[in-house]
């Protein structure tokens, strides 16, 4: 009986959860930056120049790694800019995903001379189980957010009880760019049970300095749900999605009103191995789901962004099994239509036992171009630099080899 009793407030609670209040505050619109008129790809020289590599000359994209923490096993990278131009990435790592000597690290990147700075601990279990007053078994998916006073945010999530699916989402906030932080306050997302709530991708931003962030569920259902937040407190939640095929939100905003989510499909084996696709008209009080994009994803998370001119920039595992491959994928943002343009990591030749991963890609805008972490095989984080011009001759060069190829079968 009391088995039975437990379950039903559990699910009471749940329920409760995911009820509409009428007195949540306003709804505002999406924050936009500015568009640059977008130019021409390329210049007929430049296309005609990227004809052979696109990795030739000043072009080259630049890669290194985020500092060794000592740690065997690391994942969940992720990025933001600094007010001196610098980039600063945080990570988890420990002695493997979930183990209680899991720390969320930090780094800082030098633009000038090319380098990471010597990594310091941010958040560990016993620091945040000090600052939140509670029991806490494990921690990672750190997503860092600027605020509307200009003072950074880390949101991380953290378990008390079971896996991922006991999970809820913290916050620190640093005055400094990041050498110290503030204890760690917890986000309430629901008035009873403030379970598997978990954050993955990158924080929108509302016109009213509010936060909007694209979370997601792992118990009872596999959905997302947008959360706005503000001075640390929830302010209203929507759901995204809906059952058990969809989490991790990535959220391109188009215009006020307008976004487009993908999502990581966690899907049964006799489901298309695609990205689901939630779409919002109403800077995301309400969204509907639309048909999927038709890029095979593998349960793993996919990365994206929208570059000033518009063209957007998308990362992920394009296979429908494994994590063995990361392909850099672009669209100009108008057909919808996104084309490879770089395979960033391919271990398809490689014997199946032999093959690392690739995944949790995450990407910046900064500095005249994409940066870009991503996990290596669990034991590094690989760091990349793409300059808008290698980004544009890329493009460029993609769109030939296409229009040449159908050249050749109009030809045939």
């Amino acid at each position: 009986m009391s088995r039975v009793i437990a379950i039903c407030f559990l699910l009471l609670a749940a329920v409760i959860g995911f009820l509409h209040i009428d007195s949540r505050p306003a709804w505002e619109s999406f924050a936009i930056a500015p568009t640059e008129q977008a130019d021409e790809v390329v210049n007929d020289d430049v296309a005609s120049k990227s004809r052979g590599s696109v990795k030739a000359g000043i072009f080259s994209p630049q890669t290194n790694w985020l500092p060794d923490t000592g740690a065997p096993s690391v994942h969940a990278a992720s990025l933001i800019a600094l007010k001196d131009g610098a980039v600063r990435a945080f990570w988890f790592a420990g002695s493997r995903e979930g183990a209680a000597d899991v720390a969320i690290y930090s780094s800082v990147y030098d633009l000038k001379s090319g380098n990471w700075s010597s990594p310091t601990v941010v958040m560990d279990r016993l620091t945040a189980e000090k600052g939140l007053s509670r029991y806490i078994a494990k921690l990672g998916n750190p997503v860092p957010s600027r605020l509307a006073d200009g003072r950074l945010q880390l949101f991380f999530v953290t378990v008390s009880i079971g896996g991922w699916a006991g999970s809820s989402i913290s916050a620190v906030t640093s005055d400094d760019e990041g050498l110290t932080w503030s204890n760690p306050q917890r986000l309430i997302s629901s008035p009873l049970l403030n379970l598997s709530t978990l954050v993955k991708s990158p924080v929108i931003k509302f016109n009213d300095g509010t936060l909007g962030i694209p979370a997601y569920h792992e118990w009872i259902g596999r959905f997302g749900e947008f959360l706005r937040v503000d001075a640390g407190q929830v302010i209203d939640k929507r759901r995204m999605s809906s059952g058990r095929s969809a989490i991790q939100p990535l959220v391109f905003v188009n215009d006020a009103q307008d976004a487009i989510a993908y999502f990581r499909q966690t899907r049964s084996a006799r489901l298309p191995k695609q990205i689901p696709v939630s779409l919002t008209q109403n800077a995301g009080q309400t969204w509907l789901q639309a048909p999927d994009l038709p890029i095979a994803n593998p349960n793993s998370a996919v990365a994206g962004l929208v570059l000033n001119t518009g063209v957007r920039v998308l990362v992920l595992n394009n296979i429908e099994a494994g994590r063995y491959r990361l392909a850099l994928m672009m669209s100009d943002g108008k057909t919808g239509q996104w084309r490879t343009i770089e395979l960033l990591e391919d271990d398809e030749s490689v014997p199946e036992t032999q093959r690392k991963e690739f995944s949790y890609p995450y990407l910046l805008s900064a500095d005249g171009g994409v940066h870009l972490v991503y996990t290596w095989d669990r034991k590094r984080i690989r760091h990349r630099y793409f300059s808008d011009a290698w980004l544009k001759q890329a493009y460029s060069h993609a769109l030939l080899i296409e229009e040449e190829a159908s050249n050749k079968e109009s030809a045939q």
